[in-house]
């Protein structure tokens, strides 16, 4: 299965929330797509509905494919901590989602595409994998030649200080660092990771 290319506000809206960010379309029509998507009659989800819709919306969210998640999934229960927590704690810990978090990209997808084309490096080193887990102390920062990219300066301008705090920016050096992975109360995204835990449970 290819990665998602189609109407991002199509999917938020299927979700009831904007899972890729300012959406305007969302805002005018924040009900689910389809000829019933205002009717109060739609089905109730089953339980298993409801997780499989949970776990639709984090590999969204985050932008990645089945085999990554499981992957991740398989990690994280194979790690010390609450299965669910350290699942979104090992998503946050990606280096593509860093890289938004941190405000080098205004999206994910445009935070991978800076990743994959070689505009990023960690501890100095060029990193083209957007999947690659960073650990805490990890230093990411854009690639001396890349600072002038309009995409990125045009990103950093709009950036809001001190967002997210198991992160550290430095502007001077387009760079920043790690500090940990964040608790989940930290965590913005609205998921409910115990239901993904539950569906994985019954495979």
């Amino acid at each position: 299965m290819a990665r998602y290319r189609g109407p991002k506000s199509k999917i938020a809206r299927k979700f009831g929330e904007p899972i890729f960010g300012p959406d305007k379309v969302f805002e005018h029509k924040n009900y689910p797509p389809g000829m019933h998507g205002m009717s109060s009659r739609r089905r109730k989800k089953s339980e298993y509905g409801q997780q499989l819709s949970e776990k639709q919306k984090a590999k969204y969210t985050y932008g990645i494919l089945e085999r990554q998640f499981r992957k991740l999934f398989e990690k994280a229960t194979s790690s010390k901590g609450i299965t669910g927590e350290v699942l979104l704690q090992l998503l946050e810990s990606r280096l593509d989602n860093v890289v938004f978090r941190l405000g080098i990209a205004r999206t994910r997808d445009a935070a991978r595409q800076l990743v994959t084309h070689k505009h990023i490096v960690v501890n100095d080193k060029v990193v083209n994998i957007p999947s690659y887990l960073l650990k805490p102390g990890d230093i990411v920062g854009v690639r001396e030649r890349s600072k002038s990219l309009e995409a990125i300066t045009d990103s950093l301008l709009s950036r809001r200080s001190s967002q997210y705090g198991w992160l550290e920016w430095d502007s001077n050096l387009f760079a920043g660092k790690f500090l940990n992975r964040p608790e989940r109360e930290e965590i913005p995204e609205n998921i409910k990771e115990q239901l993904i835990v539950e569906l994985y449970s019954k495979n």
